[in-house]
């Protein structure tokens, strides 16, 4: 491990609304360029980065399969959703200096390479930031559930999930202004009190395998670097206990 980080390597879950900037829709360059730089300050302390995006802010499979598409095909409509962000956030990394590989779960070799996990695993070791695309490549599965999955196909030694607020709350903070904010939850307190920060299958995969989450604000400059040199920020999942 680093002497300068808490983590070697990191499986950081960004939503697709990350990318559409204020609007959370569509696709907003300078949140991708912000990300980026936020992406380079961790990466400067020599952790191994990868990286799941998620497609919502380009289409979202579950609203589809509410309005009459099938649940596969509005599913992998998502997946495709998250290879765009993945491709914008590759654009966004390389254009400040990083070497990147996108490596999606569907077959699109024009423009990402297949996921294998030990070629995965290489970049990372040659310190390229490993962007995972499409999913799980499979249909019923979030992109929560696809970050734990490559989280523990790569030996992730954390899962830092990015949000816009503090962490975990009792209820919406935006809308509620006095909820509860807790800096450690574990995952049966979640399900008991309802809330839906992540999926079960995703907390369920990540407790198997002994891998912490962190859920913090990414959009509070600086966050993901103080993450790596150990300071208390946001909110973990204790699914070690």
């Amino acid at each position: 491990m680093s002497k300068k980080t808490k983590y070697k390597r990191i499986l950081l879950k960004l939503s697709g609304e990350a990318l559409g900037g204020k609007g959370q829709f569509g696709l907003d360059v300078s949140a991708a360029e912000y990300i980026a730089k936020e992406v380079k300050d961790a990466y400067s302390l020599g952790a191994e980065v990868a990286i799941v995006i998620g497609g919502g802010n380009i289409i979202r499979g579950e609203k589809l399969s509410k309005i009459g598409v099938d649940r596969p095909t509005a599913d992998s409509m998502g997946m495709l959703g998250t290879v765009i962000n993945a491709l914008a956030l590759q654009n966004a990394l390389e254009k400040i200096g990083l070497f990147t590989r996108v490596m999606s779960s569907l077959t699109i070799t024009e423009v990402a390479e297949p996921f294998i996990r030990r070629r995965a695993v290489r970049h990372l070791e040659k310190k390229r930031i490993v962007i995972f695309a499409g999913g799980t490549g499979s249909p019923y599965f979030s992109t929560d559930t696809a970050a734990s999955l490559r989280a523990s196909e790569i030996s992730a030694d954390v899962i830092l999930k990015a949000t816009n607020v503090r962490g975990i709350y009792e209820a919406d903070p935006k809308v509620k202004k006095d909820a509860k904010f807790f800096s450690e939850i574990n995952p049966m307190e979640m399900v008991k009190r309802g809330l839906r920060v992540m999926d079960l299958t995703a907390i369920t995969l990540a407790m198997e395998n002994k891998i912490p989450i962190v859920v913090f604000d990414a959009f509070r400059k600086g966050n993901l670097k103080k993450l790596l040199l150990g300071k208390k920020i946001g909110s973990e999942i204790k699914v070690s206990a």
